[in-house]
């Protein structure tokens, strides 16, 4: 086998749960016959291939085995059953910032992480200001990390991680750390990783960062490989699952789309009054949502939605309305839309615009993105709070005037 290959034979993996964790031994004995345990099989008989240089993608629902089998490739557990082969050195990105000491300092966590990867002290040294100007730590690097945010502790964790020698990088969800401008350098991190020849093997609920990254995927569906092949593909399927519920429970975990992808939107993007794209507006700004639809069949012309929500995903208003009653005729292809605020109904913040496309009785949901569109609202002088709030003063002068008291 050559550097970089994971080869997965029939491989199961078993976790046995006890009702009580806890017991006397008393409780033991009198009360063995409740206290059996449950077998759950969180993978069953998944055999997967990865071989040097391929960067594959793990999709699927919560539950489906996805985090459970990078752990085995990292070799955090063994399998029950089948037979797992990994060879070359691993970076994990599994859980940032594991084993950071809080009352050292970050400078210290860096020697003591890297440690732990494998590296030599004098590797370490030699790399330790890259890490650090990757973090952007350079002022807090000499202060305890039990000072840091939470999102410089997450930076810190994958700069360290990112300077590894590896062969084999795991990604779970690893990408929400730190601002937007942060998440963009590390992604970018991760594609120079690919290009160098390196093997990734990447678990995300978001579509755009799985097609972005890997050209296969791997849908798992209750612990058993439910398609191994083209990544589009498997996130279809995998939005094909999630399309009947209205809010599936993954958004927790960073889902940002789903659907059954009959129609999809496959690009949002906010511009000004001279049709410059960018995300930063007055409040007295005219504002234009640009929404790229596609469709490889005729369809029965969907209802597009737009929903304004806040920076936590608080929805705060939703205008709908029928494609066909806009002239489209849900033949194949694709189609722009234009959504048009004269001037937007919030003051100041940031906001999110989520974009849902869905048949006309609003009971299948074709496609549906969650922060499609991100903004920032600035406000003026003489606005103030939220959300814009107007009317009219009028003075009624044919109400007759009664005397001060």
């Amino acid at each position: 086998m050559n550097p970089g290959t994971v080869v997965a034979e029939s491989v199961s993996r078993r976790f046995r749960v006890y009702p009580t964790r806890n017991v006397t031994l008393k409780e033991a004995i009198v009360r063995r016959r409740e206290l059996r345990p449950t077998d759950i099989w969180a993978l069953r008989d998944v055999s997967v291939e990865i071989r040097p240089g391929e960067a594959v993608g793990f999709v699927g629902r919560n539950g489906s085995g996805k985090t459970t089998l990078l752990r085995l490739i990292a070799g955090i557990f063994k399998p029950t059953g089948g037979k797992l082969t990994v060879d070359g050195r691993l970076g994990s990105l599994l859980e940032l910032g594991a084993g950071f000491h809080p009352d050292f300092t970050g400078r210290e966590n860096i020697f003591l992480s890297g440690a732990i990867y494998g590296m030599k002290r004098t590797t370490i040294e030699e790399r330790l200001d890259d890490i650090v100007d990757f973090a952007e730590l350079e002022q807090f690097i000499d202060l305890p990390v039990r000072t840091y945010s939470s999102g410089m502790y997450m930076r810190l964790g994958f700069a360290i991680a990112a300077h590894l020698d590896a062969d084999i990088l795991l990604l779970d969800e690893v990408f929400a750390v730190g601002d937007e401008a942060f998440q963009r350098k590390c992604i970018d991190r991760v594609l120079e990783f690919k290009h160098r020849g390196g093997t990734i093997v990447f678990v995300s609920h978001s579509a755009p960062a799985v097609e972005r990254l890997c050209d296969r995927a791997v849908l798992l569906r209750r612990g058993e490989v439910e398609y191994d092949g083209d990544a589009h593909e498997a996130l279809r399927r995998y939005q094909a699952m999630l399309a009947a519920e209205e809010a599936p429970a993954e958004r927790s975990a960073g889902l940002r789309e789903w659907g059954t992808g009959e129609v999809r939107v496959t690009r949002a993007s906010l511009e000004g009054a001279n049709g410059e794209e960018r995300n930063q507006f007055g409040a007295d700004e005219p504002v234009v949502l640009r929404i790229w639809v596609a469709s490889e069949a005729a369809i029965a012309p969907p209802e597009i939605a737009v929903e304004l929500c806040d920076s936590n995903g608080g929805l705060l208003g939703v205008h709908a309305e029928p494609t066909a009653a806009l002239g489209w005729d849900g033949s194949a292809g694709e189609r722009q839309f234009r959504f048009e605020l004269d001037r937007l109904p919030v003051v100041d913040g940031r906001y999110q615009l989520a974009v849902s496309l869905s048949d006309a009785a609003d009971e299948q949901v074709y496609h549906r993105v969650e922060k499609a569109a991100e903004l920032v609202v600035n406000p003026n002088a003489r606005m103030r709070g939220s959300v814009r709030f107007g009317g009219r003063f009028i003075l009624d002068e044919t109400a007759s005037a009664t005397p001060v008291r």
